[in-house]
């Protein structure tokens, strides 16, 4: 169920409210477009900077317009456990599939502050966890040791790495087995990513280019087929340029504003973010260029 092209959605704002509108025809554009799972109110949606009635209010609108036909991650995470819980229960009552869970940000818990952190959200809910593995943005890099002591519980289920360390999947697997789901939380190198054992993205490129990254996946995902890797790398070089571009500054105000160029949305990001400058705004549109979107 948790594989392929699956979208760390942003999150759309007109005039520094939630544009529900657009935010509908977003997630109608990804059922449309091949995408297979939506990641609503993650930190690509902004979630540090949407109250609590917002948070719920995106993951609701999001399974209720996905109507079951692709699975909802809904982003659950905290640096407070106690908020992780409650969001992650909310999650759960109103029909998400799964949560996604990032790693305490700032706090700069020990391994075992991460454990009983995580196994705490076990513990008080039954919706499938995936955990967020991102020491760039948390501070805090959970050990494979510390992944495989929360997969033994009944909840979890996977992880999102973005670590930028390929040789984490081998740990990964090595440790837990092929049923631990691992999924690239980096579009650049999600390539490798799949080819030593992933098994999907959970994607920023794909709000802007969703086709081009479920065909990308579906190929890169395609085991002893070179013809699919041959396809798989050729997609992967058309969108490496607008990888690259997406994150010249901080995510998701360049890819809000690719989204503005394809009139999805606005390219309205909440501070502390701002819009991006004119420079990146170039690097930008020629990435979409080269990606034939645009």
């Amino acid at each position: 169920m948790f594989k392929g092209s699956i979208v760390a959605l942003i999150t759309p704002f007109k005039d520094n409210k939630l544009d529900e509108d657009s935010y509908i025809s977003l997630i109608h554009y990804h059922l449309k477009n091949g995408t297979s799972g939506l990641v609503p109110a993650g930190t690509t949606g902004e979630s540090p900077t949407l109250d609590h009635n917002e948070h719920q209010r995106v993951i609701e609108l999001c399974v209720k317009e996905a109507k079951g036909k692709i699975p909802v991650i809904a982003g659950t995470g905290s640096n407070s456990t106690d908020e992780a819980v409650s969001l992650t229960k909310y999650a759960e009552k109103v029909g998400a599939n799964a949560a996604l869970v990032v790693t305490p940000y700032y706090n700069k818990p020990t391994q075992e502050g991460l454990y009983q952190h995580f196994k705490s959200i076990n513990d008080n809910c039954s919706i499938p966890i995936i955990i967020y593995n991102i020491p760039p943005r948390s501070v805090v890099d959970m050990s494979v040791d510390t992944m495989s002591r929360l997969f033994e519980l009944k909840n979890i289920i996977g992880v999102k790495d973005a670590t930028g360390d390929l040789n984490r999947v081998d740990q990964q697997k090595k440790k837990m087995g092929p049923d631990f789901i691992q999924l690239s939380g980096e579009d650049g190198t999600a390539l490798e990513f799949n080819l030593r054992g992933g098994v999907g993205c959970i994607s920023v490129t794909a709000n802007v280019a969703p086709k081009l990254c479920s065909e990308f996946q579906q190929a890169s995902t395609s085991k002893n087929n070179s013809n699919l890797l041959a396809k798989a790398k050729e997609i992967n070089e058309k969108l490496m340029p607008l990888h690259k571009s997406l994150f010249i500054e901080s995510s998701p105000s360049p890819v809000k504003y690719a989204a503005s160029q394809l009139n999805l949305c606005t390219d309205d990001v909440r501070l502390p973010l701002v819009k991006i400058t004119d420079e990146t705004k170039k690097a930008v549109k020629s990435a979409m260029k080269h990606a034939n979107l645009i």
